[in-house]
């Protein structure tokens, strides 16, 4: 396992989704997995940049750390933060974050002795942290080539003591217009945005390499939830003709499309290199994870647990929870859906998934081995399928 003092870099994709991020040809995301262990069925507790992200950096679910809207709450757990595990066991700690999301409105930079979440306006000159809309929230963003630019030029000042460095790369959000192509098929904007980002990882991953860092340095990246595409994938279910007319990328629902997410730990210590596991784990285990593999103390409980178990041999998929109480956001902002109520869902044994409508009952259960792509759902007596529920306000 690394030492104590090994370093630590933390990279979200955001948006991205578990299949395009493993079948896609994203070739340096493909490498940083062939060093290290990729874990293929990860879920992640919200489909919301910041609700994940919040979940990510306390290891607690939504209704322990307290964000659970878009634009309700901040982080109001007083158990620490991962930056303030790191902090307190003398690691530099930065970050470079790149959407509305990540704004230490939220909560997100306590810990970081730098966070550089600077982003412009609106294209109207409205402030995006205001707006509820993620898609319109989404253009106010951090390209890549900056996020790399300023994540060396941090770590180049850090990189002779222990430091802990998170970056956050937006790109792949709506609306899939990347500047430049990276062999990417033309007619999938969305995996040219996907492409794009690759590029500039490997960037920023050549230059850890090239300053000798990669053997002190442990590396986890993961994505935050991933995109429903109306149709692009066969796993898609947002739309009208799909039957989610509130669903808009990301958000509102809790389907394999949105809450299936990649993560890779990398190593040199973590052998075999190269390797895949099947069982299903949660973004809330990645602190927890990382405490364990650095040697840093965490006392107090998490909703998450460490993957080590994992990486020693075979071990029990986690039952993984997630939420959306996004969806009532959407219901009540000006020329929304009226009656949409928010969602919980429990994903079992990498087999099955039980999704509610919180308010009204709905509840729907999924054999993701009969029915992979989650559009037949098993209804208990005397309720109705979650697809009614939302035909009938729709």
């Amino acid at each position: 396992m690394p030492s104590q003092k090994t370093n630590l870099i933390l990279i979200s994709l955001d948006t991205l989704r578990a299949d395009v991020a493993y079948h896609s040809g994203m070739k340096n995301f493909d490498k940083l997995c062939r060093r290290g262990t990729c874990f293929l069925n990860t879920v992640a507790s919200s489909p919301l940049t910041p609700i994940s992200h919040s979940s990510v950096m306390t290891g607690l679910q939504p209704f322990e750390h307290g964000v659970r809207h878009l634009l309700r709450e901040q982080i109001s757990t007083p158990k620490p933060l991962l930056a303030e595990v790191m902090g307190s066991a003398g690691y530099a700690t930065g970050a470079i974050v790149s959407c509305p999301g990540m704004n230490r409105w939220y909560g997100l930079d306590r810990g970081f002795q730098h966070y550089d979440d600077e982003i412009p306006r609106l294209a109207d000159g409205r402030d995006p942290l205001k707006v509820a809309d993620v898609k319109i929230r989404g253009t106010a963003l951090k390209r890549a080539p900056l996020v790399v630019e300023r994540g060396l030029k941090w770590l180049k000042a850090n990189r002779h003591r222990p430091f802990f460095l998170f970056i956050h790369f937006f790109d792949a959000h709506w609306p899939y217009e990347a500047p430049e192509q990276f062999g990417a098929p033309e007619a999938n904007p969305y995996e040219g945005e996907v492409h794009y980002v690759d590029h500039y990882l490997g960037r920023f991953l050549d230059q850890v390499h090239d300053w000798g860092l990669e053997e002190t340095t442990l590396v986890t990246a993961f994505g935050d939830h991933g995109e429903d595409l109306a149709g692009w994938y066969q796993n898609d279910h947002a739309g009208h003709e799909l039957g989610h007319p509130e669903e808009n990328g990301h958000g509102c629902l809790l389907f394999d499309a949105t809450q299936m997410v990649p993560l890779v730990f990398a190593h040199p210590s973590l052998v075999p290199v190269n390797t895949q596991i099947r069982r299903q784990v949660r973004l809330v285990d990645i602190l927890p994870t990382i405490a364990n593999l650095l040697g840093v103390q965490d006392p107090v409980e998490r909703a998450g647990s460490s993957l080590t178990e994992f990486f020693a041999g075979d071990a029990p998929d986690r039952l993984a929870y997630c939420e959306t109480y996004y969806r009532e956001e959407q219901g009540q902002v000006r020329g929304g859906i009226p009656g949409l109520n928010a969602w919980q869902a429990v994903r079992i044994a990498n087999r099955y998934k039980v999704i509610t409508d919180v308010r009204s009952g709905y509840t729907s259960v999924y054999d993701l081995v009969a029915d992979a792509n989650e559009k037949q759902p098993i209804t208990f007596p005397n309720a109705l399928p979650l697809e009614a529920g939302v035909a009938a306000v729709s």
